[in-house]
């Protein structure tokens, strides 16, 4: 079993509404995210934090919420959150911030496949599109511990590099796992591209 982790914790004052809750062709970020990993992964474990009544709503009953006491800490203390619910019988888990919502479902069970396919050596299995990283990332459930023992101004990309000889990159024909919406313009640009 892998386990499915979108990271919605984050303020988003930039944009006007939570990123969460923004629409992609037809669907919330969140909403997408959770359908897309439920696919390949059970259970789907969402990290909220700002806004959380506002995003469980949302997704109801299809992913397990979390909820990050300290979300002004970053994406590291939902990621940490988040990894606290993974189940004892998962063999890995993915995750993804919320803001990168564009992956392809079958970009998702090519990674899982992948994953599956892992010799005992690797610890990460990792999208890329031209040359470039994207997510959602793969670790291997022995990676779980790292995570959580960073300290609190550290960062999940830290336990990443740290391991990059232990990591498969997937080249992959989709530029969607490399979408990161920061900003309005960047929203503006995924909205005209999906048109």
């Amino acid at each position: 079993m892998i386990a499915g982790i979108i990271l919605a914790a984050g303020e988003s004052r930039r944009m006007g509404s939570p990123k969460a809750l923004l629409d992609f062709h037809g669907e919330t970020f969140v909403g997408r995210l959770v359908r897309v990993l439920a696919e390949t992964c059970d259970p789907v474990i969402v990290a909220l934090g700002y806004h959380a009544e506002a995003i469980q709503s949302q997704i109801g009953d299809r992913a397990v919420p979390a909820v990050n006491p300290s979300p002004e800490r970053g994406q590291l203390s939902s990621l940490q959150t988040a990894l606290a619910e993974l189940p004892a019988d998962a063999e890995g888990f993915c995750f993804t911030p919320v803001d990168s919502p564009a992956v392809n479902s079958a970009t998702v069970k090519r990674l899982a496949a992948e994953f599956r396919r892992r010799t005992p050596e690797t610890l990460f299995v990792i999208p890329r599109f031209d040359g470039r990283r994207g997510h959602p990332v793969f670790a291997d459930r022995a990676i779980a511990s790292e995570f959580l023992n960073l300290p609190a101004t550290g960062q999940a990309r830290n336990v990443v590099h740290r391991h990059v000889p232990e990591t498969v990159y997937v080249d992959v024909d989709d530029p969607g796992i490399l979408v990161d919406v920061d900003d309005p313009a960047a929203y503006r640009e995924l909205t005209e591209k999906a048109q």
